[in-house]
Protein backbone atom coordinates (compact mmCIF):
# COMPACT_ATOMS: atom_id res chain seq x y z
CA UNK A 1 0.00 0.00 0.00
CA UNK A 2 3.20 1.86 0.89
CA UNK A 3 4.81 1.45 -2.44
CA UNK A 4 1.06 2.84 -3.94
CA UNK A 5 0.95 5.61 -2.15
CA UNK A 6 4.60 6.65 -3.59
CA UNK A 7 3.91 5.97 -6.88
CA UNK A 8 1.13 8.22 -6.56
CA UNK A 9 3.40 10.92 -5.17
CA UNK A 10 5.85 10.32 -8.26
CA UNK A 11 3.27 10.60 -10.71
CA UNK A 12 2.19 13.91 -9.42
CA UNK A 13 5.44 15.41 -9.01
CA UNK A 14 6.02 14.79 -12.46
CA UNK A 15 3.23 15.07 -13.66
CA UNK A 16 1.09 12.98 -16.31
CA UNK A 17 -0.06 13.91 -19.57
CA UNK A 18 -3.69 13.64 -21.11
CA UNK A 19 -2.34 10.97 -23.52
CA UNK A 20 -0.95 9.10 -20.17
CA UNK A 21 2.17 9.54 -20.17
CA UNK A 22 4.79 11.09 -17.19
CA UNK A 23 7.47 13.51 -18.07
CA UNK A 24 10.00 15.40 -16.62
CA UNK A 25 10.91 18.86 -17.54
CA UNK A 26 13.94 17.30 -19.40
CA UNK A 27 13.29 13.34 -19.46
CA UNK A 28 12.04 11.22 -22.35
CA UNK A 29 8.24 10.37 -21.70
CA UNK A 30 7.36 7.37 -20.37
CA UNK A 31 4.06 5.52 -21.25
CA UNK A 32 1.96 4.70 -18.45
CA UNK A 33 -0.69 2.18 -18.62
CA UNK A 34 -4.69 3.62 -18.06
CA UNK A 35 -6.03 2.34 -15.20
CA UNK A 36 -8.66 -0.63 -16.38
CA UNK A 37 -12.37 0.28 -14.99
CA UNK A 38 -14.77 -2.45 -14.18
CA UNK A 39 -17.55 -0.40 -12.60
CA UNK A 40 -18.70 2.37 -15.11
CA UNK A 41 -19.83 5.61 -13.83
CA UNK A 42 -21.93 6.11 -16.90
CA UNK A 43 -23.24 2.89 -17.28
CA UNK A 44 -27.86 2.54 -17.30
CA UNK A 45 -27.22 -0.66 -14.46
CA UNK A 46 -30.93 -1.25 -14.77
CA UNK A 47 -30.34 -1.96 -18.47
CA UNK A 48 -26.94 -4.01 -17.65
CA UNK A 49 -29.09 -6.23 -15.17
CA UNK A 50 -31.47 -6.47 -17.42
CA UNK A 51 -29.22 -7.55 -20.27
CA UNK A 52 -27.72 -10.09 -18.13
CA UNK A 53 -30.35 -12.09 -16.88
CA UNK A 54 -32.11 -12.14 -20.79
CA UNK A 55 -28.56 -13.33 -21.94
CA UNK A 56 -28.22 -15.83 -18.73
CA UNK A 57 -31.66 -17.36 -19.61
CA UNK A 58 -30.64 -17.32 -23.19
CA UNK A 59 -27.12 -19.34 -22.86
CA UNK A 60 -27.97 -21.74 -19.67
CA UNK A 61 -25.60 -19.48 -17.90
CA UNK A 62 -25.78 -18.65 -14.40
CA UNK A 63 -25.60 -13.97 -14.32
CA UNK A 64 -23.09 -13.01 -11.27
CA UNK A 65 -23.95 -9.45 -10.59
CA UNK A 66 -21.21 -7.31 -8.92
CA UNK A 67 -22.51 -4.24 -7.13
CA UNK A 68 -19.20 -2.33 -6.36
CA UNK A 69 -16.65 0.90 -7.51
CA UNK A 70 -13.63 1.19 -8.87
CA UNK A 71 -12.30 3.38 -5.74
CA UNK A 72 -13.07 0.43 -3.90
CA UNK A 73 -9.70 -1.55 -3.17
CA UNK A 74 -12.01 -5.72 -2.21
CA UNK A 75 -14.26 -4.07 -5.72
CA UNK A 76 -11.33 -4.03 -8.12
CA UNK A 77 -9.38 -7.00 -6.42
CA UNK A 78 -12.80 -9.62 -6.80
CA UNK A 79 -13.25 -8.19 -10.48
CA UNK A 80 -9.69 -8.96 -11.45
CA UNK A 81 -10.79 -12.64 -10.09
CA UNK A 82 -13.44 -13.02 -11.96
CA UNK A 83 -11.90 -11.09 -14.91
CA UNK A 84 -8.79 -13.42 -15.21
CA UNK A 85 -7.75 -16.40 -17.19
CA UNK A 86 -8.05 -18.77 -14.33
CA UNK A 87 -11.89 -18.06 -14.31
CA UNK A 88 -12.68 -18.28 -17.28
CA UNK A 89 -10.07 -21.65 -18.00
CA UNK A 90 -11.99 -22.60 -14.81
CA UNK A 91 -15.58 -22.01 -15.22
CA UNK A 92 -15.45 -21.17 -19.28
CA UNK A 93 -19.45 -20.02 -19.89
CA UNK A 94 -20.96 -21.65 -16.74
CA UNK A 95 -21.19 -17.78 -15.34
CA UNK A 96 -21.71 -14.08 -16.96
CA UNK A 97 -20.26 -11.53 -15.06
CA UNK A 98 -21.84 -8.44 -14.82
CA UNK A 99 -20.45 -5.29 -12.96
CA UNK A 100 -22.60 -2.11 -12.03
CA UNK A 101 -21.39 0.89 -9.91
CA UNK A 102 -22.98 2.07 -6.57
CA UNK A 103 -21.23 5.44 -6.35
CA UNK A 104 -19.99 4.86 -2.26
CA UNK A 105 -23.46 4.03 -0.67
CA UNK A 106 -21.59 4.31 2.96
CA UNK A 107 -21.38 8.13 2.72
CA UNK A 108 -25.29 8.26 1.47
CA UNK A 109 -23.58 8.86 -2.56
CA UNK A 110 -24.77 5.52 -3.61
CA UNK A 111 -26.18 4.88 -6.88
CA UNK A 112 -27.89 1.83 -8.34
CA UNK A 113 -29.10 0.61 -4.75
CA UNK A 114 -32.57 0.02 -6.10
CA UNK A 115 -31.31 -2.71 -7.87
CA UNK A 116 -29.87 -4.28 -5.08
CA UNK A 117 -32.83 -3.09 -3.37
CA UNK A 118 -34.32 -5.74 -5.66
CA UNK A 119 -32.08 -8.78 -5.09
CA UNK A 120 -33.44 -8.53 -1.48
CA UNK A 121 -30.73 -6.42 0.36
CA UNK A 122 -32.36 -3.41 1.93
CA UNK A 123 -29.48 -1.22 2.54
CA UNK A 124 -26.07 -1.74 1.50
CA UNK A 125 -23.43 -0.35 3.75
CA UNK A 126 -19.88 -1.96 2.23
CA UNK A 127 -18.45 -3.02 -1.43
CA UNK A 128 -18.78 -4.94 -3.08
CA UNK A 129 -21.79 -7.15 -3.44
CA UNK A 130 -22.25 -10.21 -5.58
CA UNK A 131 -25.05 -12.15 -6.20
CA UNK A 132 -25.29 -14.91 -8.06
CA UNK A 133 -28.89 -15.47 -10.21
CA UNK A 134 -30.35 -17.73 -12.73
CA UNK A 135 -31.44 -16.44 -16.10
CA UNK A 136 -35.39 -16.51 -14.42
CA UNK A 137 -34.40 -13.99 -11.77
CA UNK A 138 -33.53 -16.44 -8.90
CA UNK A 139 -30.78 -15.46 -6.53
CA UNK A 140 -28.54 -18.49 -6.14
CA UNK A 141 -26.38 -17.11 -3.04
CA UNK A 142 -27.84 -15.99 0.45
CA UNK A 143 -28.22 -12.02 1.17
CA UNK A 144 -25.92 -12.97 3.85
CA UNK A 145 -23.34 -14.23 1.39
CA UNK A 146 -24.20 -11.80 -1.24
CA UNK A 147 -23.28 -8.87 1.15
CA UNK A 148 -19.97 -10.52 2.58
CA UNK A 149 -17.22 -9.64 -0.15
CA UNK A 150 -16.06 -6.55 1.57
CA UNK A 151 -13.03 -8.25 2.49
CA UNK A 152 -12.56 -9.73 -0.99
CA UNK A 153 -8.98 -8.55 -1.73
CA UNK A 154 -7.77 -10.19 1.66
CA UNK A 155 -9.36 -13.62 0.52
CA UNK A 156 -7.63 -13.93 -2.86
CA UNK A 157 -8.10 -15.58 -6.06
CA UNK A 158 -7.80 -18.89 -4.73
CA UNK A 159 -10.65 -18.51 -2.25
CA UNK A 160 -13.07 -16.60 -5.22
CA UNK A 161 -12.54 -19.87 -7.27
CA UNK A 162 -13.33 -22.19 -4.96
CA UNK A 163 -16.68 -20.20 -3.62
CA UNK A 164 -17.98 -20.65 -7.30
CA UNK A 165 -16.75 -24.09 -6.90
CA UNK A 166 -19.65 -24.76 -4.81
CA UNK A 167 -22.69 -23.47 -7.65
CA UNK A 168 -21.23 -26.61 -9.74
CA UNK A 169 -23.40 -28.63 -7.20
CA UNK A 170 -26.93 -26.71 -7.12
Amino acid sequence: MMLLRLAAALMLALGVGQAGVLAAPDATPVAVAPKVLYYPVDADGAKALELALAHAAASKADAVIVFGADWCHDSRSLAQVLRSDAFRAEFGTRFEVTFIDVGRPQTGEGRNLDLVKRLGVKNLKSTPAMFVLRGDGKVLNGKKDAVSWRNAESRGADKVLAWFRGFDKK
